[in-house]
């Protein structure tokens, strides 16, 4: 059976189960919640071991080819136009689609984030490399030591010395792939109970009505982008005549990222589908998907822009200026390349951000979409996973580092 299968059944089995358990039950629901923080942790319970060995191999090999910098540069460039034309698209579907207002709330109790930027750049170089591999959230602290490692072991074909230690870290690296394999297959049945603390929530949020507009709107920007724009890049950049094989290879793992709403917990699941659906070979694939993974937030920068100008017509029937819209725009798409420490919940977070920084009385202006929160984060999660299979798809066309599976044999 498909994989993508196995977690569809699980995601209509959480929804029976959601239906029929007691879930509004305080015991029970302390019970779901409880195991589906368990599933959760256990789900990224080897990510950082995975991304931090094969990073190492992957960056070996890509030096050794003497592709390493024309990855990164292409790297580069993907989730910059990818965070480029999703902050655009989100921009111009808020503009010309005049959403219903928000009803205002009178709620002013909340806790304010404050992006730390210079805490988080010291954070990326700890007091010990070693304490680097204890990072489990913010995974850019542990890919920088891996990348160091691989970089400088690259010359491990003429120096019989570093041998070992590529020997050692390509062995770790299949070892942690195989059991991210078995990870990957249980979590189709954790995924029921998962689905079903999710789905208690989303009911709660559907079933208001207040929020259907703006989930409408996210739903047709996720078919631009994902079932227009992107097979239209590959196909013409790329000349690949069945674009749309990547999006069926990203099945499962959008799924899993739109119900977890956690780029971690989703990563092993996008690089297998990567490697064994798609034929990424792992010198690509070990380097873009921790990329991406950290930096492309374009979906976040996407539902961002469309939630700010929700609330700003909520409290304002005037026509919002143009400088204000380029702020807006700019802002969205600056700040969403600083959320990388955040594998959830970063939509939201961005949210709370533009709406401290814009200021003029909307500091806490948020509030409006606090009930909506899990919504906004779950696609924001699904647009960043499907571009980063797309994205690694591209680049590992333009450095013939690929091999071709035909949509049958994908897992």
């Amino acid at each position: 059976m498909k994989l993508w299968i196995k977690y569809l059944l699980a995601i209509l089995l959480g929804i029976l189960a959601a239906i029929l358990l007691p879930v509004n039950n305080p015991v029970f629901s302390s019970f779901i919640n409880f195991v589906t923080e368990l599933f959760v942790r256990f789900g990224r319970y080897l990510v950082v071991p995975l991304v931090f060995s094969t990073a190492i191999v992957s960056v070996n090999k890509l030096r050794s080819s003497k592709l390493f910098f024309k990855t990164a540069r292409w790297t580069a460039i993907v989730i910059l136009c990818s965070t480029f034309i999703m902050t655009i698209v989100g921009m111009l579907s808020i503009l010309i689609v005049k959403l219903p207002r928000i009803p205002i709330t009178v709620d002013t109790s909340t806790d304010f984030f404050k992006l730390d930027i210079a805490s988080l750049i010291l954070s990326l170089f700890p007091t010990s490399a070693f304490a680097a591999l204890t990072e489990g959230s913010f995974l850019l602290v542990s890919f920088i030591f891996a990348v160091l490692i691989g970089f400088e072991s690259a010359t491990a074909v003429d120096t019989p010395l570093f041998k070992p230690v590529y020997q050692l870290f390509d062995s770790l690296s299949k070892l942690f792939y195989n059991i991210a394999q078995f990870i990957t297959e249980i979590m189709a049945f954790m995924m029921v109970m998962i689905m079903t603390k999710w789905f208690v929530e989303f009911r709660t949020i559907i079933f208001s009505g207040i929020y259907t507009p703006m989930l409408i709107m996210f739903i047709v920007d996720f078919v631009i982008v994902a079932g227009i724009i992107y097979p239209v890049i590959i196909r013409y950049i790329c000349h690949d005549p069945y674009p749309y094989r990547v999006l069926y290879a990203s099945i499962a793992p959008a799924l899993l990222s739109f119900i977890g709403g956690d780029a971690n917990l989703s990563l092993p699941l996008t690089i297998r589908h990567g490697k064994e659906s798609l034929g990424i070979r792992r010198r690509t694939s070990g380097f873009t998907f921790p990329i991406f993974s950290i930096f492309s937030r374009g979906g976040s920068a996407l539902v961002s822009v469309i939630s700010f100008i929700v609330i700003w017509r909520s409290y304002s029937s005037l026509n919002i200026p143009l400088g204000d819209i380029l702020w807006i725009f700019g802002f969205s798409f600056v700040f969403s390349f600083l959320l990388g420490g955040l594998p959830s919940g970063c939509a939201f977070v961005l949210v709370t951000i533009l709406c401290q920084n814009y200021a003029r009385g909307f500091e806490t202006s948020f509030l409006l979409l606090k009930p909506a929160a899990l919504i906004i984060c779950s696609f924001s999660m699904l647009f960043d996973t499907v571009t980063a299979m797309y994205g690694s798809y591209l680049i590992a066309v333009k450095n013939k580092t690929i091999e071709h599976h035909k949509a049958q044999h994908f897992i």
